[in-house]
């Protein structure tokens, strides 16, 4: 298979798009799966098959904490992760009151807990049990264990939030059904997700960290984003960069995952050792964005 960067593009087997149903051609391949773009909407997308059981077992307790490309122990972010819920919640106050916010994607309920300490009324949905469970045990959060495409919302919300969410969907427009089911006329989704047009994205090609399936399926661009969610009744009304931080530990767990895919990366793993375990590290604000989107 060829990089992306080349500019060489070929088709392998008739595969649709997962947004808009069009035909696609093969992009590159990356760790044995090949990655497409939609000749329509352009989207990018990992070519392999997506059932129900995808979201349990990619996001097993061995994400949370085996290191790789999960976390080392998840549990150990919660002071940061719950900072990033109270910078978004902030953000919105420039656009809606405080009322209620379903929150996709939950994990331990660290972002979701900081919407809750600014007086949103918080609820969630997280596929791993244990995760979803520390969220409702410990965090006094309603949090249901499950994915999103098999579930319906009690009521209608005021605000749906997707951080780091969208990219991992094993049906993206059955997610987006419940969610249009599920967000009131006039409420907000936050959507927070990597940029594949990014600089670096682009600088590295087929070597950009987020071209990791079957962890990552999807990769959007902001564009694309806000035409998809055309289809669906949603108008895009602010986007901007996040302030996203690491725990050294969590960073140091990344990079040496991501080193034993770089021919003589295992010989720059004492460099990464380096690092302090609980400094706070800043993720390069340009590689991702976020959008806020009016259901109309």
């Amino acid at each position: 298979m060829h990089l992306c960067g080349l500019g060489i593009i070929f088709r392998t087997r008739h595969v649709n798009c997962p947004l808009c149903n069009h035909d696609s051609n093969v992009l590159f391949e990356k760790d044995g799966y090949p990655i497409r773009e939609c000749v329509h909407c352009h989207h990018q997308y990992a070519e392999l098959d997506l059932t129900p059981t995808h979201p349990t077992q990619i996001y097993d307790d061995s994400y949370f904490f085996d290191g790789g490309d999960g976390y080392p122990n998840y549990l150990r972010e919660a002071e940061l992760l719950i900072e990033h819920g109270r910078r978004y919640a902030k953000l919105l106050r420039h656009y809606t009151d405080v009322g209620t916010v379903f929150d996709v994607g939950s994990a331990a309920g660290f972002i979701l807990k900081g919407f809750a300490e600014a007086g949103w009324q918080a609820y969630g949905i997280e596929p791993n049990d244990s995760m979803a469970a520390y969220a409702r045990e410990v965090l006094h959060l309603d949090v249901t264990t499950g994915a999103l495409e098999e579930f319906e919302m009690p009521h209608q919300f005021d605000l749906v939030t997707m951080i780091q969410v969208i990219a991992h969907f094993y049906d993206v427009r059955q997610a987006f059904d419940v969610v249009s089911r599920g967000l009131r006329s006039g409420g907000l989704l936050l959507i927070e997700t990597w940029d594949r047009d990014s600089f670096p994205a682009r600088m590295l090609g087929a070597n950009w960290h987020e071209y990791s399936p079957p962890s990552v399926v999807h990769w959007f661009s902001l564009d694309g984003l806000n035409w998809f969610l055309q289809s669906y009744g949603f108008e895009a009304i602010a986007h901007g960069r996040p302030s996203k931080w690491l725990k050294g530990v969590h960073a140091k767990s990344l990079v040496r995952y991501k080193l034993d895919d770089i021919a003589g990366g295992k010989h720059l793993t004492h460099l990464v050792r380096a690092i302090p375990d609980n400094i706070k590290i800043p993720y390069p604000f340009f590689d991702l964005f976020w959008g806020l989107y009016k259901r109309l």
